[in-house]
């Protein structure tokens, strides 16, 4: 209940702050998650990424204004965070489809995006299978990033892959790999942002290997401190139930670092993890 709480006090601080600066530390803080996976979490069980979310909320606020001929769309277009009335007159139509000034005649239909809220569901029935992993070593990681929109990570990260294999970097991964392993979190592995900040319209996937040699010129170092992992089977239905069911129940919450995709080798049972960084509440 505790975290169902804080995630309705996120949505009644963006409705005080939409014609005013909405800051997402601020709304992590609320929440009480680390920014790194606030916005992710939030879209997760909303359905609906967090920017997409602000915009329409301050779009539909905007139409209601418009309807008051007496506002000049100009204050209306600064007043929701617009640099001009071009952009937002662009906005505006992309949400309602029409201008701003077309809005204001007798008659015309316009959308309105209400304000959500979170609520409890009855879920679990399917058990989730999960392990805690203390390290207290950094991880050191080599490999290359990519970027990826957010909303197409499901589609972008498998052919980030399937490209690694054809142009023979997954390959060089393997021949470089750890040889010596001090935990489970061995073989490729996928970093679901390299830089543990908020990054909602897009983040970077870095695909590497532990690994304590030279780092090669055409590759580069990430190095993760030491921490606590909860670390789940199955990398797709880990991530579908991470945010919606393991968190709320688990006593834990969020750290500020990115999640690691962990693909074993051939015959490893299982042959894929999801670890996710957390700290006691």
């Amino acid at each position: 209940m505790d975290w169902l709480e804080r995630m309705n006090n996120v949505l009644d601080y963006i409705e005080q702050n939409l014609d005013g600066e909405i800051d997402y530390k601020k709304m992590a803080e609320i929440a009480y998650t680390s920014e790194f996976h606030f916005s992710r979490m939030f879209s997760s069980i909303s359905g609906i990424p967090l920017s997409e979310y602000i915009r329409r909320r301050r779009l539909t606020a905007a139409a209601f204004e418009i309807q008051k001929k007496d506002v000049r769309i100009i204050d209306i277009a600064a007043k929701y965070g617009y640099d001009s009335v071009d952009s937002f007159s662009r906005a505006f139509k992309k949400t309602h489809g029409m201008t701003p000034s077309a809005a204001r005649k007798n008659g015309m239909q316009l959308k309105a995006f209400p304000k959500i809220s979170f609520q409890i569901s009855i879920k679990g029935d399917v058990e989730m299978e999960y392990r805690i992993e203390n390290l207290d070593f950094e991880l050191r990681i080599v490999g290359k990033g990519s970027p990826v929109k957010t909303s197409k990570a499901f589609k972008t990260i498998p052919s980030i892959w399937n490209n690694a294999r054809k142009n023979g970097y997954m390959q060089k991964l393997i021949d470089m790999s750890w040889e010596n392993p001090k935990c489970t979190l061995e073989g490729l592995l996928g970093v679901c942002g390299k830089e543990a900040a908020i990054t909602d319209e897009e983040f970077e996937y870095f695909m590497g290997i532990r690994y304590d040699g030279e780092t090669p010129s055409d590759m580069e170092t990430l190095i993760i401190p030491p921490g606590t992992w909860a670390v789940f089977p199955n990398i797709p239905e880990a991530w579908k139930r991470l945010y919606s069911e393991w968190v709320p129940a688990s006593g834990f919450e969020l750290a500020n670092l990115p999640c690691i995709e962990c693909y074993y080798g051939p015959k490893h049972k299982p042959k894929h993890e999801l670890w996710v960084p957390v700290r006691n509440r």
